[in-house]
């Protein structure tokens, strides 16, 4: 077996810390020559960008159009949707929060990104209106995100309501997702060369002390995901699903267990489906809808870590936010949430249709995010267990709604 056979059966997380060790020593023993290595990170930036805009679009019309049954848009899935679009808010403004107390992008020098000087904001008018895109082709090009997603999420309903007549394009979508998801796969295995150039590059013109700031991400990242849980979803299980928090909790710990180890909301469905049938006696008409659409939407820990990213990268390069553009990261992050692939670091590539929104160039979000992503493994383990917990939570929620009295523990 070859050397390169051997490199590739590694896990992809090991190589990418191999790439980070390796980008560090060349950084901090071998500066000079870290320009003739600059292409490999480059490449990976522009590959990155590439991806934005079909990922984005593509993933929130085939995650609206997993709803599959137009009856799931009634009383259950209503309910569903409003509950975690509330979610979806409250934890985008965690983080947001977080990341404006703590700071942890501040200071921080993310490859050759400098510090980013916006033109004239748009009148708020302008801006709301520019959420209904004129021509969307036009919006595809330009990478108008805020276009993209209102389009995006726009359609996908309607495919979804058009009932058996849209079920090909609802499978059509649902294939490109697959096939984008495997092309992001590919993209992903050059993620050990990119993060090597850009780490070395990194180190060798601002040295070592640039990983504090990882630190501070990680810190937050931890911080949000509790109060996610302590600040929303123990308060919706005391007085909307009118359950004991403990017992709750006793019986979700399997399904939080797995999406940690994971760091897949998908890959947790069926745990949860099981909990919530056998442990907490959720009827299963409710079960067997609302767990499938927030496997799809229901991302809780997503959206507090795009709020909290999107500070931070906003920090990094140097921008000092207004309460205008902190709104639009707030409308957009949410918005975002709800369309990232229930995959690992799916999240990362929805970065970039939030700063778009806030005229952060798509070459200077590829560098943050070629910059968090050696690390951003154990943080998406992380957060997704404030996904898995707000799923079951909202599940004992609307099952609380539909029966109309507590359940028995």
């Amino acid at each position: 077996m070859g050397l390169f056979t051997k490199w590739q059966r590694w896990p992809l997380w090991r190589r990418v810390l191999v790439g980070l060790v390796g980008g560090v020593l060349m950084g901090v023993l071998w500066p000079n020559a870290t320009p003739w290595i600059a292409f490999a990170g480059d490449l990976f930036v522009r590959l990155i960008r590439m991806l934005v805009v079909p990922v984005v679009f593509v993933s929130i019309v085939s995650g609206v159009t997993a709803l599959a049954d137009p009856r799931s848009l009634g009383a259950v899935g209503g309910r569903t949707l409003l509950i975690f679009a509330a979610t979806t808010a409250c934890a985008v403004a965690i983080g947001m929060a977080l990341g404006l107390t703590i700071h942890p992008g501040a200071g921080a020098a993310i490859g050759s990104a400098q510090a980013h000087v916006l033109g004239e904001p748009k009148p708020l008018y302008d801006q709301l209106m520019g959420i209904v895109p004129v021509n969307i082709v036009d919006a595809l090009l330009k990478g108008d995100m805020l276009a993209i997603i209102f389009f995006a999420m726009t359609f996908g309903f309607s495919i979804v309501l058009a009932g058996e007549e849209g079920q090909p394009l609802a499978r059509l979508f649902q294939s490109a997702a697959s096939v984008l998801f495997r092309l992001v796969g590919l993209v992903m295995e050059l993620t050990p060369y990119g993060v090597f150039a850009l780490i070395a590059n990194a180190v060798a013109q601002n040295g070592v002390a640039v990983f504090a700031n990882i630190g501070l991400l990680a810190l937050c990242t931890v911080l949000g995901v509790i109060a996610q849980i302590v600040l929303v979803h123990m308060p919706m299980i005391a007085l909307l699903a009118k359950r004991s928090i403990p017992q709750f909790f006793r019986d979700a710990l399997d399904a939080l267990i797995v999406a940690f180890s994971t760091a897949s909301s998908a890959a947790t469905l069926p745990i949860a489906l099981r909990i919530a049938l056998e442990d907490m006696k959720i009827p299963r008409g409710v079960a067997s809808t609302v767990l499938p659409i927030g496997a799809s939407i229901g991302k809780d820990g997503t959206a507090m870590y795009v709020g909290l990213l999107s500070v931070f990268a906003i920090q990094s390069l140097g921008v000092v936010p207004d309460p205008a553009m902190l709104g639009i990261v707030f409308v957009t992050g949410a918005l975002a949430a709800f369309g990232t692939a229930p995959i690992p670091s799916a999240s990362l590539f929805m970065l970039a249709a939030v700063m778009a929104s806030v005229g952060i160039s798509p070459a200077q979000t590829a560098l943050v995010i070629g910059f968090v992503l050696p690390f951003d493994r154990l943080l998406d383990m992380t957060r997704t267990v404030a996904s898995a917990s707000a799923n079951l939570t909202v599940t004992a929620s609307v099952a609380r709604l539909q029966r109309g009295e507590a359940p028995e523990q």
